[in-house]
Formats: structure tokens, C-alpha cells, sequence
């Protein structure tokens, strides 16, 4: 495993006098690009771990290939396998549709809010931790540093700009009104908000590919990485910012949480830097050892109006909850991409 030397295994703490059951660990979407990742990280640990997935017909086995999980559950199988009433500590939720493009509404609400509160709701009948994925596109055209805090009493100001950032607000504020409203909560709960997540595994992603693996093959293709204009007025062309975090240490802080079970709660998770895309196109040409050249492009249709220009995220209530880790640079995060995977003969984890 190369992300990074993972922890050794040890009984998950309990807070205080809580008393968390251990068991089989759930990971939806564990296929997929984050999934996957964690999924490694769980095996390194000695978890049983189920991942519930589709593998398809092309190479997202590869995924998983190094770390298969103790069993695959196709989604459609999910309710009847949890009606077994499996012995399952937690879920991690990374399962779901992840487009900015998407379009099917009736789709991305069955899928991002109908799915997350089944799961939800089970976990917390069945005592298990629910750990989920929310996301930065929550955030809409927040343009300010202060205007990204995670804080539940904020959420009814943010007003997401594309389908999918919605559909996971919308879940948000279910899990904060629940819990604000007494109800039923799983063992411990986290909802993370993940900001511009980059690292291998992710190359099924198509469209949804990272920025980070697009330069990269553009500029060893011998092309310039090419960057959009910029549309909001008085940017420069590639100064628009994003906080970009790779993907080993998105999975540092589940493990952290998995360790910490008395930590809920809704949290940001990025780097609590902004980085501008040339920034992001320099690191990668430096990284693959070419010359620093750009070129830019106009903005597709398809994204104007829901193009978040630029995302920092603040981290103060992850730190506060106990979280001391420190976050890898941009520099070093592509570093490590091209040279660990992307370079290599076998770009998967």
C-alpha cells in the first residue's frame, strides 16, 4: 500500500465509557475512487470489510484488485443484505452519484438522499456508526473564506449551484434536524465534507476525473495543460482556487474517526488552503519533469453559472474535535501521484 504506511491494528477506542460493538464494516462505494481507497486502508488493518459496488465490465476491479473485500454486494441486493441483520459495526457511505453535470433529479434523490437515509436510519436501530459522504459543492458560489465553515447553525444560508451539490445539502440538514431534534442517530455519525479530492484509483471517473490526472496526461502527451478563463470579473485566467487534498489524507480521517467514536458530527474535509490551478498545472509538469506551459480554454457551456471559482475549507472544528494530523501540500500530494502511480507501470493502489 502506497498511500501512506498505514496504522497497526488496534481495538478501536471508545470515548469515555460509550462501548462501541466491533464487526464487519460496511463501505458503499467501495469500488469507486474514495471507496477503494479506504477499502485498502481497512484491509491493511485486518477489517472484514463488504463492499457494495458494481465492478461493471471494464477495469474497476482493479479498484480492489490488491484488497478484495470479504464480500461484494451489488446495490440493488443492499436492503435484503441488511434485512439479515449482518453483524456490522459501521457504514462508511461513499456510494453515490458524484456528477456536478448530473441532470436526473428523480435519480440523484433516490440514490444521494432516499439511499443515505435508509442507511441512516439503520444504522440507528442496529447501533452501528454511520459515516458519510457530503461534499464542498454544498457550499454553491461561497467566494469567501468565512462563508465556507462547517457550522450545522449556517446550512440554511448555502444555496449549492448544480443537482448533486443540492441533493447533498439537502441531506445535511436532514442528519442536523434529526439530531437537533432528538431522534434516533446511529452510534456515532460524521458527515464529511469533501473538497477537491485527488490520488489513484480514481481513473473510471471519466469526466469526473481530477484535474490532477487530466494535466498530467495532457503534458506527457507533450501538450500544454490547458486551464479555463476565467468568468468572474477582475480574476486572472487561472487564478481561480480550489482546495485540493489528496486522497490519503481523506482517508486518515475516517480511520481517525473509526478510532475515535466518540467524535459526531458534520465536518469540513480539506486542507484549509486555497490553490490556484496554475499553482496545480505548474506542480504537475514539475512532477512529471516537463516544462512549465499552459494554455486556456473558454469555459464549456455545460458549467457556467455552477462553477465553483474558488473553495477553502475551514478546518477549526475538525482540529477542535481532536484531529492534529497535518495535511500534505499540493506540491507533495502530485509529487506523489505521477511519481508513486501515475509513473509507474501499475497505477493502482
Amino acid at each position: 500500500m502506497r498511500l501512506a504506511a498505514p496504522p497497526g491494528r488496534e481495538a478501536l477506542r471508545t470515548g469515555g465509557d460509550l462501548d462501541y460493538k466491533r464487526g464487519m464494516i460496511i463501505i458503499t462505494g467501495g469500488a469507486g475512487f474514495i471507496g477503494s481507497c479506504l477499502q485498502a486502508a481497512l484491509r491493511a488493518r485486518g477489517e472484514e470489510t463488504v463492499v457494495v459496488d458494481w465492478l461493471g465490465s471494464g477495469d474497476k476491479w482493479r479498484n480492489v484488485a490488491r484488497h478484495a473485500p470479504d464480500r461484494l454486494v451489488a446495490p440493488e441486493a443492499l436492503d435484503a443484505f441488511l434485512d439479515s441483520r449482518p453483524d456490522v459495526s459501521a457504514v462508511l457511505h461513499m456510494g453515490a452519484i458524484s456528477e456536478t453535470t448530473a441532470r436526473d433529479g428523480d435519480l440523484v434523490w433516490r440514490t444521494n438522499v432516499d439511499l443515505s437515509t435508509r442507511l441512516w436510519h439503520w444504522c440507528a436501530r442496529e447501533g452501528a456508526r454511520f459515516i458519510y459522504a457530503s461534499s464542498a459543492a454544498t457550499y454553491g458560489g461561497a467566494d469567501r473564506p468565512e462563508q465556507f465553515s462547517d457550522d450545522p447553525a449556517g446550512l440554511e444560508a448555502l444555496r449549492p449551484l448544480n443537482l448533486y451539490g443540492w441533493s447533498k445539502h439537502v441531506f445535511d440538514r436532514h442528519v442536523t434536524g434529526w439530531v437537533a431534534g432528538g431522534a434516533p442517530a446511529p452510534a456515532q455519525w460524521a458527515g464529511l465534507k469533501f473538497f477537491n479530492v485527488y490520488g489513484p484509483n480514481e481513473y473510471h471517473k471519466g469526466g469526473m476525473i481530477s484535474v490532477v490526472k487530466v494535466k498530467y496526461d495532457e503534458v506527457t502527451r507533450g501538450q500544454p495543460a490547458t486551464l479555463f478563463r476565467a468568468t468572474v470579473p477582475g480574476m486572472a485566467d487561472g487564478a481561480q482556487a480550489r482546495d485540493f487534498i489528496w486522497v490519503g489524507d481523506v482517508v486518515n480521517v475516517m480511520l481517525w474517526l473509526l478510532d475515535n467514536p466518540q467524535v459526531s458530527g458534520l465536518f469540513n474535509c480539506g486542507t484549509g488552503v486555497a490553490r490556484t490551478y496554475l499553482d496545480l498545472a505548474h506542480a504537475v509538469c514539475d512532477a512529471a519533469g516537463r516544462p512549465r506551459r499552459g494554455a486556456f480554454v473558454d469555459m464549456p457551456e455545460a458549467l457556467r453559472g455552477q462553477y465553483q471559482s474558488y473553495t477553502r475549507a475551514d478546518m477549526t472544528r475538525l482540529r477542535a474535535a481532536g484531529y492534529t494530523r497535518p495535511f500534505t501540500s499540493l506540491e507533495d500530494g502530485v509529487r506523489r501521484y505521477v511519481h508513486d502511480y501515475l509513473a509507474t507501470a501499475d497505477a493502482y493502489l
